[in-house]
């Protein structure tokens, strides 16, 4: 299983976010997450097509867009032609969630589905064979520097023996309060993306990333 770190931009000091982004670069993240927000699904507002195509010139990494906004399925296409390569959406906002798997999937990217701390696995039952990933909130989205809720371990834990039992390849991504001290216990409940904002871009960049990876062991 590959282990893969994803630096969250939305931590990232945006009077130089290109900058930001190409230190996480060197120092081995292999994607980069782009969390959209769009001020009701989530009680903020990040940015969109526009800063994502501005900055897609900056670095060949994957980016990682984690779409939190209403009724996705009308921005597919502008998140795809603006160079997203993961688009990942919340089960919770999609009144037709299959369909909108299949918008990102006929538009060649990685499509990703994202569970709140308070939504049940159950929700993935009649999708999860389409998906590439999941994301597990371990926070209550829409605010950075939050604390990791411990009873998402569990969840992890479920939807690694779900995937495994049904001999799928699917991500397990988690989101929200991952830091050096607990990204190691993270990834022993089966998760094997891990998105850090504060942990990433609070400080040295290329030592807090050196930091996560050394705790991952990888």
């Amino acid at each position: 299983m590959e282990y893969i770190l994803s630096p969250s931009i939305l931590s990232a000091d945006f009077k130089t976010l290109g900058d930001d982004i190409r230190k996480a670069d060197a120092a081995g993240a292999q994607w980069i997450h782009i969390d959209v927000m769009d001020g009701d699904f989530v009680p903020n507002i990040s940015f969109g097509m526009p800063v994502i195509k501005s900055i897609r010139s900056v670095t060949d990494k994957v980016f990682d867009v984690h779409l939190m906004v209403e009724e996705p399925g009308r921005f597919i296409d502008e998140f795809a032609a603006c160079g997203a390569d993961y688009i990942t959406v919340h089960a919770e906002a999609c009144t037709h969630l299959g369909r909108v798997i299949q918008q990102i999937k006929q538009k060649g990217r990685k499509a990703g589905v994202s569970l709140n701390p308070a939504t049940p696995l159950s929700v993935l039952d009649y999708v999860l064979d389409d998906l590439d990933m999941v994301l597990i909130m371990s926070v209550n989205p829409g605010f950075g520097g939050q604390s990791y809720i411990e009873a998402m371990d569990q969840k992890i834990r479920d939807l690694r023996k779900m995937i495994t039992d049904r001999g799928l390849d699917v991500d397990i991504q988690v989101d929200g309060g991952v830091t050096a001290d607990n990204i190691a216990h993270i990834k022993d409940c089966g998760a094997n993306v891990f998105v850090a904002g504060s942990a990433v871009f609070n400080g040295d960049i290329e030592q807090n990333i050196q930091n996560l990876f050394k705790a991952m062991e990888v």
